[in-house]
């Protein structure tokens, strides 16, 4: 792949659900966002949507994944077919250690932790997107695997750890866009602010014993742990991010972190 002047940031963003596509705020947001981005060469992102060991890579031109129920017939006719990204698969399979094995996935295509949150600052659909599995939920695992795909941020490609800052669904009573933020979401989102502005990544790292409103804001943590693999591929995971995206949406903190 072809190297850059200037090196990309990691993102790690909150990725709604398909109605986010529809949400003239936060769709601006993130547009806004890809606007003030340099172009990328490619895009590897990671979803909370796919939890799987060893790690797994997309198929390019795979249909899109529709890993979701109970929204408008639309969302399930939307397409999103990106150039191929058989490139990127080979330099991230080439970057992971040997106790990392790399499974190209024959037949997986992009689900809506990716696409959505793409669509809207990528329109055009002309930049190559591989999906990366999740493997793991430990922290440290993940920092190692962001580490190792740093390299890629230098040859034009943005890393994207794609997730939902809170996200306990079942305990949400108003599914309303501008819900009032249950107390467990907002203590949440005030801790993880805190310790993000202050480069904290051993007290993010221990969440499940730090941070409050636990469990009731990751009864699973799939949505969180895309994180590490942000703060992992950072030039230095102590250093504070830049936290573009604040606020609420249904109740869940969408706060979003760019990276150096």
């Amino acid at each position: 792949m072809t190297t850059v002047d200037s090196r990309m940031p990691g993102l790690y963003l909150g990725h709604g659900a398909p109605p986010l596509l529809d949400d003239p705020v936060w769709s601006g947001e993130l547009a806004s966002l890809a606007g003030d981005l340099p172009r990328p060469s490619a895009i590897l992102i990671v979803s909370a949507h796919w939890e799987s060991a060893p790690i797994s890579l997309s198929a390019s031109g795979a249909p899109l994944v529709y890993d979701f129920g109970g929204f408008a017939p639309k969302y399930y006719e939307m397409t999103y077919r990106t150039p191929d990204s058989s490139a990127l698969a080979a330099r991230v399979a080439a970057l992971m250690p040997a106790t990392e094995p790399v499974h190209q996935h024959a037949t997986r295509g992009l689900d809506h932790g990716a696409w959505v949150p793409l669509k809207i600052m990528y329109p055009d659909a002309d930049i190559p997107v591989l999906q990366m599995s999740l493997p793991t939920h430990d922290p440290a695992r993940l920092l190692a695997i962001g580490a190792r795909l740093r390299p890629l941020r230098d040859e034009g490609v943005l890393i994207v750890g794609s997730g939902f800052l809170t996200h306990g669904l079942r305990y949400l009573t108003d599914w309303s866009i501008d819900a009032q933020a249950p107390g467990w979401s907002r203590d949440f989102d005030a801790w993880a602010a805190e310790a993000l502005a202050r480069g904290d990544v051993d007290e993010l790292a221990d969440y499940r014993a730090k941070a409050p409103g636990m469990p009731y804001a990751h009864p699973t943590v799939e949505h969180y742990t895309p994180l590490f693999v942000t703060l992992g591929a950072a030039a230095d995971a102590g250093t504070p991010g830049e936290q573009i995206i604040d606020g609420f949406w249904m109740g869940l903190s969408k706060r979003s972190l760019q990276v150096a």
